[in-house]
């Protein structure tokens, strides 16, 4: 084998190791952990570089094999998308086989790095990993109830990043958790809405009323008026040790009036292009809103 080939090969490997555990996402995912963990830390000299590493390393691999069974359990109905038709499996580039080893191995390299962190954030990984392949991946074709049971999953990295820093659950953990379930609704509705099309060619249900319609956009409404609020409660002091000032909320809320301006214009306007705007504001809206938060601890 020549010198190029042999770099071509690596590439293309490392292009459908990127593509089976969706690196873009995991990243992002593994982002919310971090953010977890510095605002569960009581200051910068008690942070553990270490620890953080193995919550990044650890938080990756286990996002990247929950995406790496739903990929082997949907091969099928990804060939019928045009979004997904050329991942490795459905394409033909990997085999079956050779996604569940691939799954396999980051579910225990995780698990095991998770677990040198402590017991709680192995557990709620393990849960993450079970609800999201074994529940709401088969729910995606029976219900749209399966977002629902999605947003467990997706809401759990945030608030795992304070359980790796502390060692507990507590009303701490359960508002950063709080604050990302809320905020998976108007999210993935908004993915739902401009990939409609795509989505019922597989016979995957995402849509709360199951059509793009006023139903579905209110309730884009209704869920993020609900984030708002979930993330405007540490400030009324009774979330423990995570408080923002009173300055900080009103950055907060201002964030969310401007989620909450394209929330109702996607009700006015009912198109795709104003959901994929929803959709990506979402995304700035959270990664915002972490940092915001963390930069209110480190200044106060």
């Amino acid at each position: 084998m020549s010198a190029t080939s042999s770099t071509l090969s690596l590439k293309s490997v490392y292009i459908d190791f990127r593509e089976i555990t969706k690196a873009r996402l995991a990243v992002s995912v593994v982002f919310s952990s971090i953010a977890g963990f510095i605002l569960g830390i009581y200051d910068w000299n008690s942070l553990s570089w270490m620890v953080l590493l193995k919550l990044a390393i650890g938080g990756y691999c286990m996002v990247g094999a929950s995406n790496a069974f739903n990929q082997v359990i949907e091969k099928d109905l990804d060939a019928l998308m045009d979004r997904t038709k050329d991942r490795p499996v459905p394409a033909g580039r990997m085999t079956v086989t050779s996604a569940l080893i691939i799954a396999s191995l980051l579910t225990v390299i995780g698990l095991v790095l998770l677990y040198t962190i402590n017991e709680k954030t192995a557990m709620f990984g393990a849960i993450s990993i079970f609800l999201y392949t074994s529940v709401y991946t088969p729910l995606k074709t029976m219900t749209s109830l399966s977002v629902f049971v999605g947003a467990f999953p997706g809401a759990i990295p945030f608030m795992l990043g304070w359980v790796a820093a502390t060692g507990e659950f507590g009303i701490e953990a359960g508002t950063l958790f709080l604050i990302q379930f809320f905020w998976q609704f108007p999210h993935f509705w908004a993915i739902g809405w401009f990939l409609y099309e795509d989505y019922e060619k597989a016979g995957f249900f995402m849509l709360p009323t199951g059509k793009k319609d006023k139903g579905t956009a209110l309730q884009v409404i209704l869920y993020t008026v609900w984030l708002i609020l979930a993330s405007l409660l540490p400030v009324f002091g009774y979330t423990g040790r995570l408080y923002i000032t009173p300055v900080t909320a009103v950055i907060v809320f201002l964030l969310g009036l401007w989620m909450l301006f394209y929330a109702v214009k996607l009700y006015k306007e009912r198109t795709a292009k104003a959901a994929r705007t929803l959709m990506l504001v979402s995304v700035s809206y959270i990664t915002l809103l972490q940092l915001v938060y963390i930069i209110d601890k480190f200044l106060r």
